[in-house]
């Protein structure tokens, strides 16, 4: 009798092993969770709008089902050991207090030790998996952009883009040779005043600069305008304090640092495509300074078609606002996702930067 009930218990433990394990396996997997328990599991994240956000978004849901489910065994486990072994129903049964005492059970210790070990190698590898899809740099970018943080708004340079993406047949460069000489001439103060490793503390020769740029303003949210369908990277710094880069939809965020190299930072990072049309909100994500709250950006998505269009206009117009090229390709020339956040400084002192929508203009 005893050999069968150990033997049972056994049974029980290296099923529940199982199941945790089989949960744990689905995690970070590239198949998508049913409709109901994705919307259930998500938990107010957003739906990704790239294969990267997508792949984030499956591990986060089915981690939370191997959690689940091995809580519910565990729960399970717990109630049945309660009210199993529980002392009212042992003297009722006419039986000792305490019911027969296991920890001497090796096999059942072995496999209590060993399963914990086995769930977070795996949870630990499919992280991994995750992570190094998100954080690749083997996408092929077709258009590369520079993104510069600063207190407190973004400037956004178009450094690269595919000849094909351009619609012209050449690939276009936008490096603004003037400008970037300029910053590599703000290494050295020449009064000698140079108490950064030999370098100036106005150094910014760690920045790019694009002939083609959209700058924030206090009135105005800057719109970064990118295709769809297309592979993209991102190269960031900051001018001043550290920042972040997020547009929720990518379900990433990547800090954004002045010096990034010096600190360390890989500041590039790149996307497969943008599967889906339309405006999405960006913000800072770091605690920056007064205005933290109101740094605000858009994502507008548009078609390639569309983008080379925009990009040949602001070429041969370099004179126009971005808001005059997004109307040119039939867009909303300014930014529509970042309400009820208001981008002036000079209204908002008293610290109010919400828009009141119900009042009357």
């Amino acid at each position: 009798m005893e050999q069968r009930n150990r033997r049972g218990i056994g049974r029980k433990a290296v099923a529940g092993g199982l199941m945790a394990v089989a949960g744990l396996s689905l995690a970070g997997c590239e198949v998508a969770p049913p409709e109901p328990v994705d919307k259930l599991l998500r938990m107010g994240w957003p739906q990704g709008i790239t294969p990267e956000a997508e792949a984030m978004g499956h591990f986060w849901v089915w981690v939370w089902v191997a959690a689940w489910t091995i809580g519910i065994i565990m729960w399970g486990i717990f109630l049945w050991a309660i009210f199993r072994w529980g002392a009212k129903r042992a003297k009722k049964n006419g039986k000792g207090e305490f019911p027969k005492q296991l920890q001497y059970n090796i096999p059942l210790e072995l496999v209590l030790t060993a399963l914990p070990i086995v769930i977070v190698m795996a949870l630990f590898f499919f992280t991994v998996q995750t992570q190094q899809k998100v954080v690749a740099l083997d996408k092929d970018p077709k258009v590369a952009v520079d993104v510069t943080g600063f207190q407190w708004n973004w400037k956004f340079g178009y450094a690269e883009v595919a000849g094909d993406v351009m619609g012209t047949g050449r690939d276009y460069v936008g490096r603004d040779e003037e400008r970037q000489q300029q910053a590599e001439e703000s290494q050295v103060d020449p009064s000698g005043n140079n108490p950064i490793h030999g370098k100036s503390k106005k150094d910014l020769s760690y920045l790019n600069f694009n002939k083609i740029e959209t700058l924030g303003t206090t009135e105005e949210v800057p719109v970064l305008v990118l295709p769809t369908d297309t592979p993209i990277e991102f190269r960031l710094a900051s001018s001043d304090v550290s920042h972040a880069f997020w547009i929720p939809e990518f379900l990433f965020k990547r800090d954004v640092y002045a010096h990034p190299e010096t600190n360390q930072q890989q500041r590039s990072f790149q996307i497969e495509r943008i599967e889906k049309e339309g405006a999405f909100v960006g913000r800072c994500a770091e605690m920056c300074g007064t205005y933290h709250a109101m740094m605000n950006f858009e994502l507008r998505a548009v078609s390639p078609e569309d983008f080379a269009e925009y990009m040949q206009f602001r070429e041969q117009n370099p004179e126009a606002t971005n808001a005059e090229a997004l109307a040119h390709i039939g867009q909303a020339p300014y930014a529509t996702s970042t309400h009820p956040f208001n981008s002036d400084r000079t209204g908002t002192r008293d610290g109010v930067n919400m828009v009141d929508h119900n009042q009357k203009v």
